[in-house]
C-alpha cells in the first residue's frame, strides 16, 4: 500500500530550512545563502522511498514583515502550516524560543498539527546548549520527536526522515515516482540566478532584487534563457552590473554552471538589469514577479 505525507518546514529566517530540504532530498532544489529571508515562495520537495512519498514544503522564514513582499511571505508560512499533515520546526542549537517560534507553536496547537523539533547547526554548538534548547522547547509543546542535526554536514538528517514516517497516510501518491519538485523550470532558473546575486552582492542590494525569466527556449542540446534582474535603485543597478560588467558576468557564469548541472545540458544565459523603484511594496509588481497576494497559496 502506498503512503503519502505532506510535511511543512518552518522557522525563523536563516536557521537552515532550505539546507535541510536539500539534504533530505539528496538534491539541491532550494537556493541557500547566509543572508536571511532567502526563500520567498513555498518550495515543494518530493522524496519517494519504497512505498512512501514524502512531500516537504519549504517555507519562507517567519518574520515581522516590513513590506508587502514580507506580508506575502508570512501569509505563505501561515497557509502552509494549516494545509499539511505535520511540521518540522527548525531552530538553531542554543536558541531560546522567541516571539516567532512561540507564534508558530500557537498555530500548531490551534491546528492540532503534530511537529518534530529539529535543532540545527549542532556543529557550531555544544551539548549543554543543545540540552537547554531541548528543555526550553519541550516545555512549550509536545513534540513528536526532537532531533539535533547539522543539515550542512548531513548529520542526523536520516533520523529526521525516519521520524517523518509516522506522518504517512495510506493512499495514492500525488507525484510521479521520479519527480523531486513541482517547481516550473522557469522558476528554478530564476531562483538559481537570484541565489548567485545573494551570494555575490552586499547586504542591502540582493533583498531588493527580483528575477523574471522572459524566455526559456529548449532544444535537444541547449536551453536558451533570457532573464531580467529587477532592482529598486539606479545605484543598485550599477553595483549589479559592476565595473565593465564584471559582476553581471560573474553572476551569469556561476548561474550557468548550476543550471547546466540541474538540467543536464548546455545553457545559454542572457541577463539584463532594470530598475523598478519600491517594487516590494507595489502589489501589481509583486504579482508580475510571481508573488501574487491574491492567489491561493
Amino acid at each position: 500500500m502506498t503512503r503519502t505525507g505532506f510535511i511543512a518546514i518552518v522557522g525563523r529566517p536563516n536557521v537552515g530550512k532550505s539546507t535541510l530540504l536539500n539534504s533530505l532530498l539528496g538534491e539541491k532544489i532550494a537556493i541557500v545563502s547566509k543572508k536571511p529571508q532567502t526563500t520567498r515562495n513555498r518550495i515543494t520537495g518530493i522524496l519517494t522511498k519504497g512505498e512512501d512519498q514524502f512531500v516537504f514544503l519549504d517555507t519562507p522564514g517567519m518574520h515581522k514583515p516590513k513590506t508587502k513582499l514580507g506580508d506575502y511571505m508570512v501569509k505563505t508560512v501561515r497557509a502552509t502550516i494549516g494545509e499539511t499533515d505535520a511540521c518540522l520546526l527548525v531552530v538553531e542549537a542554543g536558541q531560546r524560543p522567541g516571539d516567532i517560534e512561540l507564534g508558530i507553536i500557537d498555530r500548531l496547537k490551534n491546528s492540532s498539527i503534530p511537529a518534530i523539533l529539529v535543532i540545527n547547526k549542532t556543529d557550531k554548538s555544544n551539548a549543554a546548549a543543545i540540552g537547554e534548547t531541548i528543555t526550553d522547547y519541550a516545555a512549550r509543546f509536545d513534540f513528536t520527536a526532537v532531533v539535533p542535526i547539522s543539515a550542512r554536514n548531513h548529520q542526523g538528517v536520516d533520523i529526521v526522515l525516519d521520524e517523518c514516517g509516522a506522518f504517512m497516510k495510506e493512499g495514492p501518491w500525488f507525484f510521479p515516482e521520479d519527480e523531486i519538485t513541482d517547481q516550473p523550470e522557469r522558476q528554478i532558473a530564476a531562483e538559481v540566478i537570484r541565489e548567485k546575486l545573494l551570494r555575490l552582492l552586499d547586504e542591502e542590494v540582493p533583498h531588493g532584487v527580483a528575477v523574471v525569466i522572459e524566455s526559456f527556449e529548449e532544444s535537444p542540446s541547449i536551453i536558451r534563457i533570457a532573464a531580467e534582474i529587477y532592482c529598486e535603485k539606479e545605484s543598485h543597478k550599477s553595483i549589479i552590473i559592476g565595473r565593465h560588467g564584471e559582476m553581471l558576468k560573474t553572476v551569469g557564469t556561476y548561474a550557468r554552471e548550476d543550471l547546466e548541472k540541474f538540467f543536464g545540458c548546455k545553457i545559454y544565459l542572457n541577463l539584463w538589469v532594470k530598475v523598478k523603484e519600491k517594487w516590494r511594496d507595489n502589489i501589481a509588481q509583486l504579482s508580475n514577479f510571481g508573488y501574487d497576494q491574491k492567489k491561493d497559496i
